[in-house]
């Protein structure tokens, strides 16, 4: 009887460490959301999205950009959050806290659009991780000044200011970091132009109508072997029908260039400038994305003739703007439905 009571209670025991270890499991990955591949060229390729910017809604346009790549193109998407550490909810102003990012230790692309974040020491180690790995890079708009770091130091030379390494993160391994707006931010949008002798790069096939709300940002000069894809045309208002803006000049706002990190490996690295919540609107500016990622994947032969890119569920952002996001909500609100 004894025996038979102690087996018991070693079982309750076993349940109990299962469920516990369980429970945290479920709690940590309600952090971030991850979106199964389906069929599609992409099946059985990794991409993370590390977002977490106060001012253009990436942590409304990451989530449908990683539904498309996975219910159009089969690849599992795993979208990381700048997580408020008081209730969970997704808190861009949290500058200091983006769970999960564990998972680029298994992923085949990283998508970041950040924006001065200045995140602990284990948290950035993941991304530096990463981004000396050799594995491809695809980063967006504020990801040109992804880090500031003010508090935790171990990782500064990445802050978008550092002089020990010139421009940070943005400059080294993006091409460039942040300098200034060229365009009147939120009065003069962009009118994506290909590049010379860029028409036939697999990452712009099938790309036509390059439009969106951002303003065009400055650079000085693109950093290594960058070799701008689309150029981009400030607009005297903020339609596509504006006209160019008399004495701008273009200036690249999408290019592909390559990063060798510490470890002497090279990665394929994919930047734009734009990024605005409202240019996912633009048919043509989510081609480039989704062509970008084959490309940086090294798939730019499975590139469609017209990469199929219709917004998965509904799609609409907040305005952008520093405290704008949508409160209250969690990474499973992202969820496919």
């Amino acid at each position: 009887m004894c025996a038979i009571t102690q087996a018991i209670r070693v079982w309750v025991a076993m349940v109990a460490v299962a469920v516990c270890l369980f429970g945290n499991r479920t709690a940590a990955e309600k952090q971030w959301i991850v979106y199964d591949g389906f069929d599609g060229p992409g099946k059985g390729k990794h991409i993370v999205f590390v977002t977490g910017d106060e001012e253009y809604r990436s942590e409304e346009s990451m989530p449908q950009l990683a539904k498309i790549l996975a219910k159009h193109h089969g690849f599992k998407c795993t979208v990381l959050f700048a997580i408020d550490q008081k209730d969970g909810t997704i808190n861009p102003q949290q500058n200091d806290n983006i769970p999960g990012l564990q998972a680029l230790e298994t992923a085949d692309l990283m998508v970041i659009f950040t924006r001065f974040r200045d995140l602990p020491d284990e948290q950035t180690k993941c991304i530096v991780d990463y981004a000396n790995s050799g594995k491809p890079i695809v980063g967006l708009r504020t990801a040109t000044h992804a880090f500031n770091f003010t508090r935790h130091k171990t990782y500064a030379k990445y802050s978008f200011r550092s002089k020990e390494f010139e421009g940070g993160f943005g400059r080294q391994v993006l091409g460039e970091t942040w300098i200034d707006h060229y365009g009147q931010h939120q009065r003069e949008s962009t009118r994506g132009i290909v590049a010379k002798g860029m028409e036939n790069h697999p990452i712009l096939k099938g790309v036509e109508d390059i439009w969106g709300p951002s303003d065009v940002y400055a650079i000085t000069t693109l950093s290594g072997d960058s070799k701008p894809l689309v150029m981009g045309q400030v607009l005297v208002g903020m339609k596509p029908n504006d006209e160019p803006k008399p004495g701008k000049e273009l200036v690249p706002v999408a290019w592909v260039k390559s990063y060798t990190g510490e470890k002497g490996k090279t990665a394929r690295v994919f930047t734009t400038t734009m990024g605005h919540g409202g240019d996912l609107k633009s048919e043509g500016f989510r081609r480039l994305l989704v062509n970008a990622c084959y490309w940086a994947l090294g798939m730019e032969d499975k590139i469609p003739v017209k990469s199929k890119v219709d917004l998965v569920g509904e799609y609409g952002p907040n305005e952008i703007g520093t405290a704008g996001h949508k409160k209250g909500l969690k990474p499973l609100d992202h969820r496919i439905k």
